[in-house]
């Protein structure tokens, strides 16, 4: 398998989740993962986020908010030239119309009322159970991620419980991150106990392939140094990282976005994420842009950007 950095869409087309880990390891820490909304307005109207955000250099697209019983995309056409578009699942036009692995979260919490008026509000179809990978898995993501939202009460037990689950159910298919980029509103999983060695251990032993952590600067009390430990005890085992941007400074300014690359970089994280919420639903697009050029370069990060789909 080449590595990630010149594959092109055909390359993803039918990607299976050896030959996906092979690709990222070889690119040697020059992944972008950009988290997107669907179920939101996008930015630009008729357009949506997800392709907005491969557009400005994203190599990974995360769907957030993405319900398996309810698949919604706003901003994706009804039709095209191409006869099958129609008869394709949303997640299987999302990677049509981007050329990129796709994968959404799911989260081990329980729904909520369904008369709260909280837009983010958890539905059934989100929940990390084993039923719902399944539905993932035959409309066509990639990979999944374990993880929790803001105030949705998922603690690093509930991750466990469900990835050994899950991992039992498709972890042969799809490539399964898991860990948390902010506390989820667990006061007790703040700061630097959000994830400790003991929970990356954990979440390796019950089937992560890849361990999301949050990116140094994101989180109070969260250095490179820690950081930097945490990746090494995942490279021990022989597994992989992603470091996360998921405290709404995907829209912060464009230094403080090169800043958090670079410190990401040092870390020797294999994967680097960009969040949802520059703009609501994605991060400001050119900071993904910043952001890959610091990981990779503009040779790379143009060349991302530039190809065609077609390819």
């Amino acid at each position: 398998m080449k590595r990630f950095l010149n594959c092109f869409s055909s390359d993803f087309a039918q990607i299976n989740k050896t030959e996906l880990l092979a690709a990222i390891a070889q690119a040697e820490g020059r992944t972008v993962v950009s988290e997107t909304i669907g179920v939101f307005p996008p930015l630009l109207t008729d357009v949506t986020n997800a392709e907005l955000a491969a557009s400005f250099g994203a190599d990974m697209l995360i769907l957030n908010l993405f319900d398996v019983d309810n698949p919604t995309i706003y901003g994706l056409p009804q039709e095209l030239a191409d006869p099958d578009f129609s008869k394709l699942s949303v997640i299987n036009k999302v990677k049509y119309l981007t050329g990129r692995p796709v994968g959404i979260n799911l989260e081990p919490t329980i729904a909520a009322e369904s008369n709260d008026p909280n837009p983010f509000k958890m539905t059934a179809g989100r929940i990390a159970s084993v039923e719902n990978a399944k539905k993932a898995l035959e409309q066509g993501v990639n990979f999944l991620v374990i993880t929790g939202n803001p105030e949705t009460g998922v603690d690093n037990q509930k991750i466990i419980k469900s990835l050994e689950e899950i991992k039992e159910a498709v972890g042969d298919q799809l490539v399964l991150i898991a860990g948390k980029m902010h506390g989820s509103g667990i006061l007790s999983e703040s700061a630097e106990n959000i994830i400790t060695e003991a929970d990356v251990l954990n979440f390796m032993a019950a089937g992560a392939d890849i361990i999301l952590l949050p990116a140094p600067g994101t989180i109070p009390g969260i250095t490179m140094d820690y950081i930097r430990k945490l990746v090494q005890i995942v490279h021990q085992k022989e597994k992989m990282t992603l470091t996360s941007i998921g405290t709404s400074q995907e829209g912060a300014d464009p230094a403080t976005i090169k800043q958090i690359a670079l410190l990401c970089k040092m870390t020797g994280t294999d994967l680097h994420h960009i969040g949802d919420s520059g703009y609501i639903g994605i991060a400001t697009p050119e900071n993904i842009m910043h952001y890959g050029i610091v990981i990779r370069g503009v040779r790379h990060t143009y060349h991302r950007m530039a190809a065609s789909i077609r390819r």
